[in-house]
């Protein structure tokens, strides 16, 4: 199955599996962003839902997209409410949001499964209002260079997706050739107390210029 399928798959139970990589970047999201003042969010990569709810509690009005159909039936059964559209995306072709809609763009656990860093950073450019903020929540390169993917267990045995490598420098390359200014980055660890270890994630926050 390709990874659209892989999503629609896990959706079943995807809230409810142990998944430390979801978890520690749900938290990562909320305290990177805590302080930082938004009212309109494209959330990408929304999922089930399990950002929503938070940047609910700041933003006037969130569009969340996703490719997997599944995963968005879950995120609008669990999220009812006026201020968010869930939308059926697929990031990797040109974006339709409209131009300069949102103040804050939230990318999280996506990118790993994006080839082209680029095209993503390019099209969330022309959606983002000069002096707004796009966060981006990725599994660490240094995990992924030791195998680690995003995977999920399925009647067959262990499913892994499909998954490319960026390195960081890659990622400070794709917002600095699209005029972003990368203001946070930020590694996170399973024992933030255990710093001898390799992190889980890497966080950047940019800020549109």
């Amino acid at each position: 199955m390709d990874n659209i399928q892989a999503y629609n798959h896990w959706a079943g139970n995807y809230d409810t599996v142990i998944n430390k990589t979801r978890d520690l970047e749900a938290i990562a999201l909320r305290q990177t962003l805590l302080n930082i003042p938004f009212d309109s969010v494209l959330e990408i990569g929304c999922g089930t839902g399990k950002n929503t709810e938070w940047l609910l509690t700041k933003a006037k009005r969130i569009v969340g997209a996703d490719f997997s159909e599944k995963m968005l039936e879950k995120a609008k059964l669990k999220i009812q409410n006026e201020k968010v559209a869930f939308q059926h995306t697929d990031i990797r072709e040109k974006w339709t949001f409209g131009e300069a809609q949102f103040d804050l763009i939230t990318c999280s656990l996506v990118l790993e499964h994006i080839e082209n860093l680029d095209f993503v950073f390019r099209q969330a450019k022309q959606v983002l209002q000069v002096g707004g903020f796009f966060y981006v929540g990725e599994l660490h390169p240094f995990k992924q260079y030791q195998g680690s993917k995003a995977r999920f267990d399925t009647e067959n045995g262990v499913f892994e997706l499909e998954c490319f490598i960026h390195n960081v420098s890659d990622y400070y390359k794709a917002g600095k050739d699209n005029n972003f200014e990368c203001v946070a980055l930020q590694e996170w660890f399973d024992n933030k107390e255990d710093k001898l270890v390799i992190p889980r994630l890497l966080t950047l926050l940019y800020h549109s210029t």
